[in-house]
């Protein structure tokens, strides 16, 4: 393509441009790395340190919450789109970075001629001055949509004008508040009279902006102008087989990067075929009768069960997967087929694998027919059945797209291709109703398939001498007595029959992933304001004092407690260095702390701010004791004794950034939940709820008292909202320090204004609070006592007090030789993040951290340092009667109090977990409907005791299935509440068993009132409620076990694993498979073979 570009550019005489022209040339050389465009977005975003390193989550390091943010917006821009909609996207970085990429953006937006709309909530002077437009809207009216120079003459046209020192973007948004407009009047020839929405979408009709608007969108759009390859002619930006070979190369690369759980699965399945081959192992199994069938036919089934089985990860791996898939499958960037293709052909070796080492493990070993042919069969069949298990497990995930929801009838529909199999019961034996089942369970053409296999060898060829089974020889009597096909051809009909299901779930699942949508997300709204002139107190912050000088009510927010300062001196801070980062690197351990030196102290407000990883939430973490990993150097005191963690969470509080709640309790209850554990015992119960009604007056959540939480991204409350609820759980503690990792980060100027109002009534209150913020505005910024910038590298390059409209640290930047002054009305906070940048330092050939470590000011720190390192000498060292505020008792009662209305309102979890007892049930009695009341044939006997079977094992199953992501998504939540010294891991323990107990027994009773007559059990009293405590227990042996599988693995994946093998050894080991072996002690433990002999 680049020689046809320079052909035609020589033969049109075209000079082209030299930049433009060098670039293009670099753009399209072959490449086998990254593109020169990629880099260059990858610098602009500021992510080319990062470049190589994974995104992470919740369990798992990754890169940082602004990187993920700028990840995003780099998503979007190497793409080919002519259109972008850019939603929030200063959330999380700091006022630096957020300038350079709208600079680029802008830069990009005009040179490439394409179309942008950016919403942002809290942008800086310098990023607003970037925009071309405006668009400004409140209750979903649009108040002005225009040139940016035109919308202040717009509010001066309605009476309102922009003081000197605002922000004007914080104006914009505060002038269409309720609580905040009056301030803004500026008609004194008339009184004030609150504006409504309507009212200025209005009066923008009659403004000439609005009229201009008007005329422009009545001209009709000239089709003769328009180019005709302006618009896509294609849906997606690359053609079938360049989709493919993107998603197979990112398909693989995923692979290898979790190669981890696929070794862990060949592990697995290596233990589970040395423990089948030793229990079915060929000296104990003779073969030439119609009983020594019966071992072989057991051994023959465990091998269809663990394959099937071991493709039940895919359900797990496609869930956590598909919101990124929903994300860019509907932003066109490739359809479900080329997702779901890749894994298909990628999963084939691993099937091939797995399926391989199982056959060659135990083959030889159990004795199964000795013929290469019969071994190479055997493989065919559990190959094709392990990709019927991957498909139709891909294919539940992609039609149920919840955890709860795809697991709950997962296990329904393995339960029901696993009875009608026609092993648990002879097809002769189910009922005409449910004969349809036999014949479209998959598992019914594997079972068949590896006996027919084995049973027509030659060596099962002896006379059969039992005339009523009507079969020449004993495996064809064999065959014919448990219901089985018994002809050669039926073979290549079963291995047909299941790959045909194989290449059908997998075409649905192409389907379910193309036309079904993300799940609906629902959020929390509050009142809309209403249109009377009602008085509220303003909640924007003057200019001379920002909280102080606010005219709002006084709260009466006081309970007892101390004060507390926190010195720390010298600290740095060392993690293991990072795989991807040891082979350009020597050094053993990434440093992120460097020698890191400060005090905060009671009635100082103060921030912690630099550049994205810069190491300012890394240092809240060590400081609070919230780093479980790495290694950490230096002293930290608190008012001069050293810190201890235990007593520290008492006195202390922690506002995350990412907002972790538990999502099916309303506000109010995660507030008083908070205040109930963590408010010391003495105080009443009707103080403490006064005081929850008093913080979520302070944080107006009083709107939304009654609101669930939610899941973040689906359902309850916004980011903002939850941004105030996350800081209030704190407040609600009446903490001596409070540390707040971004309090502003997603909220507009009002609820930042708010939010920071509260923090600084709480300051005033004499504790001690801290917090990292990244881009405030300037009343933000100055309602800050003292602050602490840090720099890339996690060093330190100014700790002391802002001063007077930010004075002191003007000053003392400004007397670095070659430092630019700033301009009038110029944020602080950019000037200090704009000449602090690693760019300045190289232009400067400065260090500020060693500029920092010459100067004055940090002598005196130091000598503040020592002297609050010192405990005074009417002091005491912090204690406390007991660590946890509340005694162990009233922990469980707290906790099981949560946990009750967590499961209450959470009908996904247990409506479905009923309605499929309820369908589990009925499957089980129509299929072995009156099974028990004729025992007379052998084969009867088995049918009896293969109900009971699946009575003790699949019930149980899919409660433990079910479970698992219930205690998953409350996970993060305990970390948060056990690091803040809420309980211990025993009170949360017992709640969480003990809210099960009563909907097991709901659960059971169902199931037994209805299995239990229609199978035909003994009516005997006390039969019926042996069975009944027997499947009680069986239930909640089975729930305990899934909650215990998700605490000891780091992800579902791994827990649904673990939970896979020791089902499978529950199995082997419940004597129906095969008698009771002699000399196994795993034999004992086996809970399916307890409920069984019971």
């Amino acid at each position: 393509m680049l020689a046809e570009i320079c052909r035609r550019e020589k033969a049109l005489g075209i000079t082209p441009d030299p930049e433009i022209d060098t670039f293009m040339k670099a753009n399209l050389e072959e490449d086998k790395g990254r593109s020169l465009v990629i880099d260059h977005i990858l610098k602009v975003l500021g992510l080319e340190n990062c470049a190589d390193t994974i995104v992470g989550d919740q369990m798992q390091r990754g890169i940082s919450g602004g990187q993920k943010k700028r990840l995003t917006i780099g998503e979007m821009l190497v793409g080919s789109a002519r259109v972008f909609f850019m939603d929030e996207i200063s959330t999380g970085l700091d006022s630096l970075t957020i300038f350079q990429i709208v600079e680029y953006l802008h830069q990009f937006v005009h040179t490439m001629d394409v179309t942008m709309v950016i919403s942002m909530i809290q942008p800086t002077p310098e990023t607003f001055q970037l925009f071309d437009e405006v668009i400004l809207m409140n209750e979903g009216q649009i108040a002005y949509q225009g040139p940016r120079e035109k919308i202040l003459d717009f509010f001066k046209f309605m009476g309102f004008s922009c003081p000197s020192r605002k922000n004007i973007a914080d104006f914009l948004q505060e002038v269409m508040s309720k609580m905040d407009q009056e301030q803004y009047w500026a008609d004194m020839t008339r009184p004030y009279k609150y504006v409504p929405i309507k009212t200025f979408a209005r009066a923008f009709q009659s403004f000439h902006v609005g009229q201009l608007l008007n005329q422009e969108l009545h001209i009709p759009c000239d089709l003769s102008k328009a180019c005709p390859f302006a618009l896509a002619s294609e849906k997606y930006g690359l053609s079938r087989w360049q989709l493919f070979v993107a998603c197979f190369w990112r398909e693989w690369l995923l692979m290898k990067r979790n190669s981890f759980l696929h070794i862990f699965k060949m592990v697995q399945i290596s233990i589970m075929a040395l423990i089948v081959m030793t229990v079915f192992l060929r000296t104990g199994t003779k073969q030439g009768s119609i009983t020594d069938g019966n071992r072989y036919l057991g051994a023959l089934y465990s091998g269809v069960v663990v394959v099937t089985f071991n493709g039940m990860t895919e359900l797990t791996m496609t869930i956590l997967r598909l919101p990124v898939f929903y994300k860019q499958r509907d932003l066109q960037l490739y359809p479900g087929w080329a997702f779901l293709l890749p894994i298909f052909v990628l999963h084939l070796p691993m099937s091939f694998f797995e399926s391989g080492m199982w056959v060659c493990s135990t083959y030889y070993v159990i004795g199964f027919a000795p013929s290469v042919t019969r071994f190479l069969r055997q493989f065919l069949v559990l190959f094709c059945m392990h990709q019927m298990s991957m498909g139709l497990f891909r294919l539940i995930a992609a039609v149920g797209r919840t955890a709860v929801v795809a697991n709950s009838f997962a296990i329904a529909i393995l339960i029901a291709i696993n009875i009608l199999g026609g092993f648990i019961i002879s097809k002769d034996d189910i009922p005409s109703w449910w004969v349809w089942g036999y014949w479209v369970s998959p598992m019914t053409y594997s079972q068949n398939g590896v006996a027919l296999n084995e049973f027509l060898d030659k060596r099962w060829s002896l006379p059969n001498i039992d005339v009523a089974s009507n079969a020449g020889t004993v495996g064809k009597a064999f065959l014919k007595s448990r219901g089985m096909f018994s002809e050669e051809y039926w073979f290549w009909i079963c291995i047909g029959a299941v790959a045909g299901f194989s290449l059908l779930f997998n075409v649905l699942c192409i389907l379910a992933l193309g036309y079904l949508s993300a799940p609906r997300k629902h959020q929390a709204c509050g009142p809309v304001q209403s249109d009377k002139n009602e008085e509220h107190p303003f909640y924007s912050m003057g200019a001379d004092h920002p909280v102080t000088t606010l005219a709002v009510p006084e709260r009466g927010m006081v309970l007892p407690f101390q004060p507390f300062s926190l010195a720390f001196n010298h600290i740095s801070y060392y993690i293991n260095m990072p795989a991807e980062m040891k082979e350009v690197v020597s050094e053993k351990r990434l440093r992120l702390l460097k020698d890191v030196s400060g005090a905060f102290r009671p009635q100082i407000l103060t921030a912690v701010m630099g550049v994205s990883g810069a190491g300012k939430t890394t240092l809240m973490d060590v400081l609070a004791g919230r780093k479980t990993g790495g290694y950490i150097e230096g002293n930290v005191s608190v008012s001069g004794y050293p810190k201890n963690q235990e007593t520290f969470a008492r006195i202390s509080g922690y506002c995350e950034q990412i907002d972790i709640h538990s999502p099916f309790v309303t506000v109010y209850e995660s507030l008083l939940f908070s205040a109930w554990l963590r408010l010391p015992r003495h105080i009443e119960p009707s103080t403490r709820k006064m005081f929850v009604e008093e913080v979520m007056d302070l944080v107006e959540l009083k709107a939304l008292r009654n609101s669930l939480v939610g899941v973040p991204g689906l359902s309850g409350l916004s980011t903002e909202q939850r941004k105030r609820l996350t800081i209030a759980v704190e407040l609600v503690a009446n903490p001596s320090i409070i540390f707040m990792d971004e309090p502003t980060s997603g909220l507009d100027a009002r609820a930042a204004a708010i939010v920071m109002r509260v923090v600084r009534n709480t300051v005033d209150t004499g504790r001690t609070v801290v917090c990292t913020i990244h881009q405030p505005s300037i009343d933000i910024f100055e309602a800050f006592d003292e602050l602490l910038l840090m720099k890339k590298g996690g060093q330190l390059i100014y700790e002391g007090p802002l001063g007077h409209f930010s004075q002191n640290l003007i000053q003392y930047f400004e007397a670095i030789p070659g430092i630019p002054k700033i301009k009038d009305g110029y944020n602080p906070a950019a000037w200090m993040l704009d000449i602090t940048s690693s760019a300045m330092e190289t232009d400067l050939a400065v260090d500020f951290a060693q500029v920092y470590c010459n100067s004055c000011l940090y002598k005196e720190n130091q000598q503040l340092i020592e002297e609050l390192s010192r405990p005074s000498t009417v002091s005491k060292d912090l204690s406390f009667e007991s660590l946890p505020s509340q005694n162990f008792l009233t922990q469980c009662m707290v906790c099981l109090w949560k946990q009750h209305w967590s499961y209450w309102r959470n009908p996904q979890y247990n409506a479905i977990r009923f309605l499929i007892t309820i369908t589990i049930s009925v499957l089980f009695a129509t299929i072995f409907w009156g099974i028990a009341l004729d025992l007379s044939k052998q084969q009867d006997f088995f049918n009896a005791l293969g109900a009971i079977y699946s009575l003790a094992f699949f019930l149980g199953f899919t409660n433990t299935t079910a479970v698992q992501p219930i205690v998953g998504l409350e996970r993060m939540v305990l970390y948060r509440e056990k690091s803040a010294g809420m309980y211990s891991a025993m009170p949360y323990a017992i709640a969480q068993v003990v809210i099960e107990i009563p909907y097991i027994v709901i659960q059971v009773l169902l199931f037994v009132l209805i299995v239990y007559p229609m199978i035909g059990f003994s009516w005997m009293g006390a039969k019926f409620l042996w069975f009944t405590l027997f499947m009680l227990l069986s239930i909640i042996y089975f729930t305990l076990f899934g909650m215990m599988t998700v605490a000891l693995t780091p992800t579902q994946e791994l827990a649904g694993i673990l939970s896979f093998l020791v089902f499978i050894l529950w199995n082997i080991f419940s004597g129906f498979y095969i008698a009771r072996p002699v000399g196994y002690a795993v034999d004992d433990s086996s809970l399916v073979e307890m409920v069984l002999l019971g």
